[in-house]
């Protein structure tokens, strides 16, 4: 399982110092930008999910490409 935690700077060493000390826990620390971009997919993905079910209401592709 995965999980990513949002961290206060002041108390995230303390925190990873415990995570580290458990021999079945991998810790691998992101950047801000990468965490950005990790919501914002997700975002995609969920809305991408209400439009497949109607509950949203989609663009078609040609739209947003004359839009750029």
């Amino acid at each position: 399982m995965r999980v990513l935690l949002d961290i206060k700077d002041s108390k995230a060493s303390s925190l990873l110092d415990v995570l580290n000390g458990l021999s079945y826990v991998k810790v691998k620390p992101i950047s801000g930008e990468k965490a950005v971009l990790m919501e914002e997919i997700k975002e995609a993905v969920e809305n991408l999910k209400l439009v497949r079910e109607g509950k949203l209401k989609g663009r078609p592709a040609r739209e947003l490409l004359d839009e750029l």
